[in-house]
């Protein structure tokens, strides 16, 4: 049996539009550069909810599917079987559906972390029902975590809270004392990626608008300028910034991964992915895949269920400035886009997941050159649908286990 040296993980959460409101499943995608040759699995699991996020332990044994339906599901690292489950209720009662423990941050090979309501909790693989409280996080709603270089600092962005409001905030957790900062910045962070040598992390801006002027279950993209933040995890200072005019099409970020000299990310709804420079934090760069007009054709089928969904969100007539705003983000593509992409440890390849037209493209790094798309399998193989059915399987953040850099 062949063998590949790249496993391309990658949560489903299924189609439409809103994916912390839909399925809960995970894409392994295997690849070899010797020959291009390429295989995947495909897993949805039933009895949860809103698929988001994957994080794997160092060997990768044991994957972390993150979703916004209070559950912790543990699946295994080569077949995706379900290994183990826990419900977080049992630990603490949430205020809104939209908490979840999404992403996780491993310790171990067994231990990990994650949000739980207000608190940071950590548990062991081995073990779902111990779960262990270690402190409270400081902000509205956590989402992306990462473990700072020295693994002192758990460093993690926040969602906008449906009650209380807009975030506009990070924070950092001392594992050593048990103690949370919140750090105020001017727009709100979902995002973040952990410099591999020093206590530093980049924050990258996530700006929605509440729809009907108070909801934040059901948000709006925000044409607004974007920022990417650098931050001192010791301090909470921000170090330097990056902004973008409304214009630069970096809007709603997804993955958030680095090389020694870029700060990647792809952004679903402006369809790029996009990279700037670590020495200036100023000169930027991106890959395009924003669908010609025949593309789109051949994808009617996400994009009625798109518009059927966008409809579904919010009222057209009092709030038409968020369906324009969201026409212009996308620069009138109607469909959302990549969602997924990470780096090798060489530094050599680019893996990237588009949602909206469903395929899986490994690009050289750092010529950006495509080496290989793949048009992944419809939905329906996977899920009681109808044949006319929206057929995107819902790929979101992803995580990638490749060779370490020699």
């Amino acid at each position: 049996m062949k063998t590949y040296p790249y496993r391309f993980h990658v949560a489903l959460d299924g189609n439409g539009l809103n994916g912390l409101e839909g399925l809960a499943g995970v894409c392994q995608f295997l690849f070899d550069p010797a020959d291009n040759a390429y295989a995947w699995k495909v897993s949805y699991f039933d009895g949860i909810a809103g698929g988001h996020a994957v994080s794997m332990n160092s060997a990768g044994t044991i994957g972390f599917l993150g979703n916004t339906g209070q559950h912790i599901l543990l699946y295994d690292g080569s077949d995706s079987r379900e290994l183990a489950r826990q419900s977080t209720l049992f630990f603490e009662v949430n205020d809104t559906s939209l908490r979840g423990s999404t992403h996780a941050v491993w310790l171990s090979e067994h231990e990990f972390i994650v949000a739980i309501g207000d608190f940071f909790y950590r548990f062991d693989a081995r073990r779902l029902a111990d779960g262990e409280k270690i402190g409270a996080h400081g902000v509205k709603l956590p989402h992306a975590m990462k473990l700072s270089a020295s693994g002192r600092y758990l460093l993690y962005g926040s969602m906008d809270h449906p009650r209380t409001g807009e975030a506009r905030e990070v924070g950092v957790f001392d594992l050593q004392n048990g103690t949370a900062r919140r750090i105020e910045l001017p727009a709100t962070c979902w995002h973040v990626v952990a410099d591999p040598v020093r206590d530093i992390f980049y924050a990258l801006s996530f700006r929605v608008l509440p729809q009907d002027g108070y909801d934040y279950h059901e948000w709006a993209m925000a044409y607004l300028k974007e920022y990417a933040f650098e931050i001192d995890a010791a301090s909470g200072r921000v170090l330097r910034h990056w902004a973008a005019s409304r214009d630069v099409p970096a809007h709603i970020n997804s993955d958030v991964t680095l090389s020694d000299s870029e700060l990647i990310f792809c952004n679903g709804a402006s369809q790029t992915i996009f990279f700037i420079d670590r020495e200036s934090l100023a000169r930027w760069r991106l890959i395009d895949e924003r669908p010609d007009l025949d593309m789109l054709v051949d994808n009617k089928r996400a994009i009625a269920r798109q518009i059927a969904d966008a409809l579904s969100r919010g009222n057209v007539v009092p709030e038409s400035r968020h369906f324009l705003s969201a026409l212009r983000i996308s620069r009138f593509a109607i469909l959302d886009s990549v969602y997924a992409c990470q780096l090798s440890a060489d530094q050599s390849l680019l893996f990237t997941a588009n949602r909206g037209l469903n395929h899986i493209t490994v690009y050289d790094y750092p010529s950006n050159q495509m080496r290989l798309r793949v048009k992944m399998p419809p939905l329906q193989e996977f899920v009681a649908l109808s044949p006319q059915d929206d057929p995107r399987l819902g790929f979101h953040h992803g995580w990638l286990c490749s060779p370490p850099a020699r």
